[in-house]
């Protein structure tokens, strides 16, 4: 399973990209999926490689780390209260302000293609996007993911 129960959030708070990634990395860290290592990877991640990215509603980020840092695949998702400042993967001067955030912690390089491929597909329907950036609950939000990423 892709996507956990207890790494959905929903309408989270956060001042930074930095305090968001902390927050969802902490998550990870909670559930013994990854190790100690993985916050500072997803840092280190972002700045050298952002992850923002322009989807058809609104802005998306997807940061994730090398598999050296993973115990066990696993994807948190987030709607933000407030959009955070992200810059865009493949083009840093321009800076996004992303409400949803789909962390990824993938054991298995060989994997990361076909779960980017899953979440691009989510972040290409329109109507699932405003879906989920409406979602009341974890668990409703849960429910509209976990059949499309699992």
């Amino acid at each position: 399973m892709l996507l956990r129960k207890e790494l959905v959030n929903v309408n989270l708070e956060a001042s930074s990209k930095e305090d968001l990634l902390h927050k969802l990395a902490n998550e990870f860290l909670d559930e013994d999926l990854v190790k100690p290592s993985f916050m500072q990877a997803i840092l280190d991640r972002e700045e050298e490689y952002p992850t923002g990215l322009p989807a058809v509603a609104f802005d998306i980020a997807i940061p994730h780390c090398a598999a050296s840092n993973i115990n066990e695949t696993s994807m948190g998702v987030a709607t933000l209260a407030h959009p955070i400042e992200f810059q865009q993967m493949g083009s840093p001067e321009i800076t996004l302000h992303p409400e949803v955030v789909f962390m990824l912690a993938i054991q298995d390089p060989g994997k990361q293609l076909e779960t980017l491929q899953k979440i691009m597909a989510v972040i290409q329907d329109c109507g699932l996007l405003e879906s989920i950036r409406a979602a009341k609950s974890a668990d409703e939000l849960y429910g509209l993911l976990a059949p499309r990423v699992n």
